[in-house]
């Protein structure tokens, strides 16, 4: 109660504190939860109040917590509900996971024990799912079988009661029983009962009800039943009689009644299925099936049958009717000879098929019926009856023609059928006579003449047939008729044999008596055969050769001649001889002397008629053997370019053909697979793939048969590419001296003006003389200058491929020339005797250049360890350096010489070596370019003082009363652009050096360069009037945009600057200060240099000694005012910055002077004290303005520590900042040491 004390408790709450201090009574329960019981989906509300309640309440379902919070979190249909002191738990949507037992639990508090209910079971009641049938009650079920039906009510609780009824009434002995549901605590509930199908039940429902207290009325599940039972017997309708005629269409229809499912009905003939469609009608009941037979001959006697079942018939019923068909004969057929020969007798036979009833036969000859005749009868097909009728008649000529026709007749159809057929009488013919040519008029063989037959009368008529020598003539043209005469024409090609042949005409018919003409014809003819004999087979080249040539029959005789090739020859004829046709023949002899060109020639034998001036002709081809033979087209020379596929043909001939050819070569014969590039054609010609020019050369034939041997020769010429090679490389010269430089090629073919030179330089240089002989050029220089030494290319093409070339260097020899600029000539070091000097002597010069050094005129021991010498050298410059270690203002300031010897001559060069200073001016001032606002300016640097240096352009317009002032970026460059001028404006400019010392006077002593900038072209005035419009065309929002963030940065940069000048002004007080307690001492400065790869180096970190001071007062006179010295010592306390290296491009605009007081003035990094202005002004440096305004990186002695300790990982002994201007850490203070060993001049 110690709580209490810390209120002032006011009179009216005195009861309530009393009360509340007074109650320590156990927290107990005022009502207990009680066990309840609700359907699924209802809301539950389980009482729970507490007296007293001093600890957490909250519900424990299952003995898990629900939560003191009344909404229950991770509950969302349970919360306790209730005034305070009652913590009813209200569950909504009640489910099956709500099923449990709950304890309402009152925590353990200061005053009280904890309390638990008794245990309350909330059961919920599950309505059974919809029940279903295990049994596939869907499907058929037959008539007087039974089944067992099955009917589940699954996931009920408690478990459902099943009532099975069907078309509603309740089935009885059914039995049940229960199993566990899809979840726990749900059962299913499974009613079983058996059933005997009835054909009564096919419709009726069955049905399975499910029922229990959570449901408010039963579910159901009905099925239709469906039984099968089989149909009732079919009928026919359509068949009155049994008596058909064939060819009608009988309909018939079959029908059958009840069944389910309804029958099928199907159609048979003798057994053999005529239709199985059939219709069915639910409504009525029954099946029909319709047959459309139609009745041929064949189905008499047949039986037909209707058939009915479905599925669950144990054998189909059936009804059957046997059918009588009436049809005629299918054939009716006349069999025997129509056609006779005039007075013979004629016999014929009628046969009618298979008929029910047999038919009546009757015989008629035009209109005549004819009586002599003879029936016979036998059994038919289809249960009929085949009838046969035989007629005998004599003809006569006048029947000729006539129709003779047979009659049957059926009683039962009532129908005749008919066969009929011409009757022809034959008689031979009357006369027969040929119209031919004369037979003593001559015809000449290979004409046409035309025999004519032509015969009368007969009947069939004639048929003519032409034969000569009694031979039947096969390609006579076919007969023509013209009324009761035909004719036939033999169109004859005359040959040889036609010559007196006898031509005979036969007139023939089917009276079996032949009529004949005859006709000769005269026929003049050539030769008929040709025939070429030798007495020997073969023949050899140099042989005389004799052929007999043996014409055959010819009228009258010929005449015989020979030819071999172009050459005719008379040959040797003996007297004729009669031979076939009529004709006579004739022989003759001819002899010849062969060669090897006789070779498969043909020998042509001719026998000639005078008379008709024609002739036949013979050959025979000559076989010739002879050894190979070269043709004389061979070729002797064959051209190829190189890499290309040489062809080398072989042309040659022999007999016998089978030739042995080898390939040689150098006396090596070419074997066949040694080179993969030689490949051989059929006819031995050489094929060489890829060919080099080591391919070239001759290339000897030598060719074999049986005969003997010969061989020839081929040169192969390969055409290939220059491949050129300098004679010597490089060639030395002396300067002045003459050169010859000289190429070689190695090229096929060499023409004239293959060679070309071409100097390799970049300027423009004169060639000297070309001279071309063979295989060589010669490119000859006078007068050789410096300039010619370089690089020439000596290039060869023949136009073969790609042109060759070479490339050959001129070397000139000449005396050493030392480089004596300004920068060259001076050295600087401190002299205190801790600093290390540089001094660097280059020359250019071939031979090869030595150096040797001298000081004060006296040669260098360089085995004195103060000096040490090292030598380089690139191409002709050559670089000595001599190190002077620890300098001694006293001993080494002085005159230092180099001299660069060759074996053509030598060079001097004084360099002097000083303290450190200000540096020398830049010399030689000019303009580079000019523009309308821009002028591009170059200069040639002075010594550097020992320091780096960096350069400044001053400019004044004559528009202008102050100078303008643009610092050099990067700092050792020597050509730099001023931009942002006004066009057709006049400028002086200037330019100077400064380093950290202090600053050099003006280039050329002074000089200034006037220039005036050029005219605006009009192009860029309408570019920027057409940017001006485009401008002006943006959208009024974009305007707005752009002002507003213009507005911003400026009050930014407003406020930047502002307090930017506090700042300075608060440094500059501070140093200012500082500045006048050191009184114009300086700090001590590492002042180290490196000069650029084409001047003297230096090396600082010394102090400078007390005799090293007074010995740089009196040996030099490059020292400047001590202000210099001031503003360098402002320069190198505050100022370091970091320079961006890389990308970084500052700005090169000049910026104005700012107008200050005459006081003095703080010196600092942003800004440089010029006293050449009129006033005094202090001029803002370049790159205050331009650069970003970086802070020192380190502000005291510490971090500049911290930052000398850093090492990067590529760099471990640290990074050097080599500052461009100066260096960028600040020197180490040496106040307390004496000012004479300061290391600063005064």
């Amino acid at each position: 109660m110690e709580f209490v004390s810390t209120w002032i408790v006011s009179a009216w709450t005195l009861p309530f504190l009393c009360f509340f201090w007074g109650t320590h009574a156990q927290q107990a329960f005022r009502t207990e939860p009680r066990n309840l019981t609700v359907r699924m989906g209802a809301t539950a509300v389980l009482k729970c109040e507490v007296l007293r309640a001093s600890g957490i309440v909250q519900w424990a379902k299952d003995g898990f917590l629900l939560g003191p919070q009344r909404s229950l979190p991770g509950f969302p249909r349970y919360s306790m509900i209730g005034r305070r002191g009652q913590y009813n738990l209200r569950i909504e949507d009640a489910q099956l996971d709500d099923d449990a037992f709950f304890e309402c639990q009152a925590g353990q508090s200061e005053r009280s024990d904890a309390i638990v209910s008794n245990p309350a079971f909330l059961t919920v009641q599950i309505p059974p799912s919809k029940p279903y049938f295990t049994t596939d009650v869907t499907a058929p079920w037959v008539a007087g079988k039974k089944y067992m039906v099955e009917c589940v009510a699954p996931d009920a609780k408690p478990g459902a009661d099943i009532t099975l009824y069907k078309d509603g009434v309740d089935l009885t002995g059914a039995t049940s029983f229960t199993t566990s549901g899809s979840k726990d605590k749900l059962l299913n509930t499974h009613a079983e009962v058996t059933v005997t199908a009835l054909r009564s039940d096919n419709g009726r429902e069955l049905t399975c009800q499910a029922n229990n207290e959570a449901v408010f009325q039963p579910v159901v599940t009905t099925v239709t039943m469906n039984v099968y039972y089989p149909p009732e017997p079919p009928y026919i309708i359509g068949l009155d009689r049994d008596v058909v005629k064939a060819g009608s269409l009988l309909v018939l229809e079959c029908v059958s009644h009840g069944g389910n499912p309804l029958g099928t009905l199907q159609w048979t003939k003798e057994g053999e299925v005529l239709s199985t469609t059939w219709g069915e009608q639910v409504v009525g009941q029954k099946s029909r099936n319709i047959l459309r037979l139609k009745i041929t001959p064949a189905d008499n006697q047949a039986e037909l049958s209707c058939e009915s079942a479905n599925i669950v018939s144990l054998s189909p019923q059936s009804i059957t009717r046997k059918i009588t068909v009436f049809f005629g004969p299918a054939k009716l057929m006349l069999s025997g000879s129509l056609e006779a020969i005039e007075g013979q007798e004629l016999t014929l036979s009628c046969h009618a098929s298979s008929s029910n009833p047999p038919v009546h036969i009757r015989w008629w000859l035009g209109h005549k019926e004819l009586s002599n005749t003879s029936v016979t009868t036998e059994e038919g097909e289809n249960g009929g009856i085949a009838t046969t009728s035989n007629v005998t008649h004599q003809v006569s000529r006048e029947e000729n023609g006539l129709e003779l026709t047979c009659e049957a007749f059926n009683n039962g159809t009532h129908l005749s059928k008919i066969q009929a057929a011409k009757l022809t009488v034959y008689y031979p013919p009357q006369k027969v006579f040929i119209d031919s040519p004369p037979e003593d008029i001559p015809l000449r063989s290979g004409t046409r003449a035309l025999l004519v037959c032509h015969s009368a009368g007969g009947n069939p008529p004639a048929k003519l047939t032409w034969f000569k020598d009694g031979k039947k003539v096969s390609d006579a043209q076919p007969q023509t008729s013209s009324n009761m005469v035909v004719t036939r024409v033999l169109n004859l090609l005359l040959t040889a044999s036609d010559n007196q042949a006898a031509y005979r005409c036969d007139a023939t018919n089917e009276a079996k008596r032949t009529i004949s003409a005859h006709a000769k014809l005269l026929v003049q003819f050539t030769a008929v055969s040709m025939k070429i004999t030798a007495k020997e087979e073969v023949f050899y080249r140099g042989q005389q050769m004799e052929l007999e040539c043996l014409s055959g029959s010819s009228n009258p005789k010929s005449d015989i001649s020979w030819k071999v090739g172009l050459l005719r020859f008379q040959g040797v004829a003996e007297a004729p001889k009669k031979a076939e046709f009529g004709g006579v023949s004739v022989l003759s002899r001819l002899h010849l002397n062969l060669t090897s060109q006789h070779h498969n020639q043909k020998v042509i034998c001719q026998a000639y008629s005078p008379v008709l001036e024609e002739g036949t002709s013979t050959f025979y081809q000559l076989n010739v053997l002879y050894p190979p033979e070269f043709s004389s087209e061979q070729a002797t020379e064959v051209q190829v370019v190189e890499d290309d596929v040489a062809t080398i043909p072989l042309m040659v001939s022999a007999n016998p053909e089978v030739v042995s050819c080898i390939w040689l070569r150098r006396k090596q014969m070419l074997v066949k697979g040694e080179d993969i590039r030689h490949h051989w054609s059929d006819d031995h010609s050489l094929e060489i793939r890829n060919v080099t020019r080591r391919d070239g050369g001759l290339y000897t034939i030598k060719c074999e048969n049986g005969e003997g041997v010969n061989e020839t020769t081929v040169k192969l010429d390969v055409y290939y590419a220059p491949t050129v090679k300098a004679e010597k490389d490089p060639v030395y010269v002396n300067q002045g001296g003459t050169a010859d430089l000289i190429c070689v090629a190695d090229a096929n073919p060499i023409i004239p003006e293959m060679f070309s030179w071409k100097w390799l330089g970049e300027e423009e240089l004169e060639m000297g003389e070309e001279t071309n002989e063979n295989k060589s050029s010669l490119l000859t220089i006078h007068n050789v200058t410096r300039a010619h030494a370089g690089f020439y290319q000596c290039t060869a093409s023949n136009g073969i491929a790609l042109p060759g070339s070479v490339e050959m260097k001129l070397v000139v020899q000449f005396t050493p020339e030392l480089r004596k600029g300004p920068q060259w000539r001076k050295v600087a070091s401190r002299g205190d005797g801790t600093a290390t000097a540089e001094l660097v002597c280059q020359a250019e010069g071939i031979p090869p250049v030595a150096f040797t050094w001298e000081k004060k005129g006296m040669l260098i021991d360089l085995a004195n360890p103060r000096y040490e010498e090292r030598t380089a050298r690139d191409g002709s410059f050559h670089t000595s350096t001599l190190r002077v270690v620890n300098v001694s203002a006293t001993l080494d300031y002085a005159v230092f010489s180099c001299t660069a010897r060759n074996s053509l001559g030598e060079d001097k060069l004084d360099i002097q070596l000083v303290s450190t200073t200000h540096p020398d001016p830049p010399s030689s001032f000019s303009l580079v370019s000019v523009t309308h606002d821009s002028v591009t300016l170059e200069w040639i640097p002075g010594f550097n003082g020992g320091l780096q240096q960096r350069y400044r352009i001053r400019y004044i317009s004559d528009q202008s009363v102050s100078f303008m002032y643009v610092d050099v970026v990067p700092p050792d460059t020597t050509t730099f652009t001023v931009t942002g001028l006004q066009s057709q404006t006049t400028y002086n400019f200037s330019v100077n050096a400064l380093n950290s010392i202090g600053e050099s006077g003006y280039a050329d002593d002074g000089a200034v360069l006037t220039i005036t900038t050029e005219v605006k072209k009009d192009l860029e005035e309408d570019q920027s009037h057409d940017d001006a419009q485009a401008l002006s065309g943006l959208s009024t929002h974009l305007t707005v945009a752009f002002t507003v963030v213009f507005g911003v940065l400026l009050v930014l940069n407003s406020l930047g600057c502002f307090f930017g000048r506090k700042w300075k002004n608060r440094r500059d007080k501070t140093k200012a200060e500082r500045d006048s307690v050191v009184n114009g001492q300086k700090s001590e400065e590492d002042v180290s240099s490196q000069s650029t790869s084409n001047s003297n180096k230096y090396e600082s970190r010394e102090k400078i000694n007390t005799g090293a001071q007074r010995t740089l007062l009196v040996d030099t006179g490059s020292e400047t005012e001590s202000k210099v010295y001031e503003s360098y010592t402002a320069f190198q306390e505050d100022s370091h910055y970091y320079y961006p290296t890389g990308d970084y491009k500052p700005y090169h605009g000049p910026h104005p002077e700012d107008r200050h007081g005459l006081g003095a003035v703080p010196v600092n990094f942003e800004s440089h004290l010029y006293e050449d202005v009129g006033d005094r002004r202090v001029y803002q440096d370049t790159l205050a303005s331009s650069l970003p305004a970086y802070r020192p990186l380190f502000s005291d002695h510490r971090l500049v520590q911290q930052a000398e300790d850093w090492r990067s990982p590529t760099d471990p002994q640290g990074i050097k900042r080599d500052g461009q201007f100066m260096n960028n850490q600040q020197p180490e203070r040496d106040y307390d040491l004496p000012f004479e060993l300061r290391g600063e001049l005064v």
